[in-house]
């Protein structure tokens, strides 16, 4: 059977998978990148998974291309450039690299432009022309599909919605900017956003007990649907800075629909309709009652699928 090997680098897992051409995941891996280390430990970390994962299929299945997704990955050049989560320098040749190691054609693109093919050939994009979707994981990414196609501008770095100012007076961000829509609508937003709840409000809350470093988003998600005062105020700040700049987003590309996947889309509910709300009170009157919001429905470790998606497209 002919595969593809799919690498989904984030700034705190990375996940890699074989899949098929159906989009059937046939054995996956998930490791930690440790993105303060050098770039030599994690290409290190990265090859041992790869090897043994390649074994665990078989050799009937052995892949035919390797499709990687990372963060401020450019396509034209094979490199990750100045990536603000992780500790890696300027110029990352990672393309390069992995196809060196196993003498097989590499595609690369950034995370969130892969997660954008991946829903466009085997998710909710199906059928879709026009549609955004934003990954809030560490960060805030985001790949824009118009007219059936991936939008890469001209230097292959299209759709960083997540380095829209929100307020220039604001939080700073790991890109050298401040006041950037991620650092308030991501896991690692979030999570600034309850600790400074935690100092403003009286209520108490298990997050209170919590280090910032051991904080997940499911943590806040969990408490959220239990109906902690806290963490309910935490999503509320959250979607409503995300829903602003979401409708703003729709006067540049009048997208069918966002599709928000990622860590802190698990919340549901909690998040998705404060967001819808707070989007649709911020249209502009020729978008209103127009454009649909979404929770990905893939499966845990779909992030392989939108590089899977890449391969495919070049191998095809």
């Amino acid at each position: 059977m002919n595969t593809v090997l799919a690498i989904d680098i984030g700034g705190t897992f990375t996940k890699i998978g074989v899949v098929d051409k159906k989009g059937e995941i046939l054995g996956s891996k998930v490791f930690g990148t440790r993105s303060k280390k050098p770039f030599a430990n994690f290409l290190k970390e990265l090859v041992l998974n790869i090897n043994e994962l390649i074994a665990l299929v078989g050799t009937d299945n052995k892949p035919i291309a390797i499709g990687i997704g990372a963060p401020n990955a450019n396509s034209l050049t094979g490199n990750i450039e100045n990536p603000p989560n992780l500790n890696w320098g300027k110029e990352t040749p990672i393309a390069a690299e992995i196809s060196k190691t196993y003498n097989l054609p590499v595609y690369i693109a950034n995370d969130a432009n892969a997660s954008a093919l991946g829903e466009l050939e085997f998710g909710l994009g199906q059928g879709m022309r026009n549609f955004v979707v934003l990954t809030l994981g560490t960060g805030l990414g985001s790949g824009i599909i118009v007219n059936g196609e991936l939008l890469l501008g001209e230097h292959a770095q299209a759709g960083e919605i997540g380095h829209v100012n929100v307020d220039p007076h604001g939080r700073y961000c790991n890109c050298g900017l401040q006041g950037c829509l991620e650092t308030y609508a991501s896991v690692t937003g979030i999570k600034r956003t309850v600790f400074e709840l935690i100092s403003e409000m009286r209520e108490d809350s298990p997050l209170r007990s919590i280090s910032f470093e051991d904080l997940t988003g499911e943590d806040i998600a969990k408490a959220a649907i239990e109906g902690d005062a806290l963490a309910l105020r935490a999503f509320d700040l959250t979607a409503e800075i995300l829903g602003r700049k979401m409708a703003d987003t729709v006067a540049h590309l009048d997208p069918e629909a966002f599709i928000l996947a990622g860590g802190l889309s698990k919340a549901g509910d909690i998040l998705l309709k404060p967001v819808k709300d707070n989007m649709e009170k911020n249209l502009f009157v020729a978008y209103k009652g127009k454009v649909k919001v979404y929770l990905s429905n893939a499966p845990r470790n779909a992030a392989i699928l939108g590089p899977a998606a890449l391969a495919w497209k070049h191998v095809s």
